[in-house]
């Protein structure tokens, strides 16, 4: 990252290496992935136990779907609200 030395801007690296020439500095990040994150759909829902309302699944066209909600963004945003149909159990997202 670009950083000031005195009168000097110079680019440093957190293994050591130093530089002075900023114009051509590029920056390589490598981000490891964290599988420790539970999935944000958990497809094991009962059904039987989840909230229901009319909704048309867009694969089947069956007229009831399972429904709950995830907080996916900001907690200034509203929730995801995902739905499973009661009859082939496919899952989409509601934004309305």
């Amino acid at each position: 990252m670009p950083k000031r030395e005195g009168k000097k801007v110079v680019t440093k690296c957190s293994c050591g290496y130093t530089s002075d020439d900023v114009k051509h500095a590029t920056l390589n990040e490598k981000v490891k992935k964290d599988d420790s994150r539970m999935d944000v759909v958990d497809t094991a829902h009962d059904l039987k136990s989840m909230p229901k309302m009319k909704a048309e699944c867009p694969k089947c066209g069956n007229q009831e779907a399972a429904f709950w909600e995830v907080q996916t963004r900001a907690a200034d945003e509203p929730a995801t609200k995902f739905m499973k149909c009661t009859k082939c159990k496919h899952i989409w997202r509601d934004y309305n």
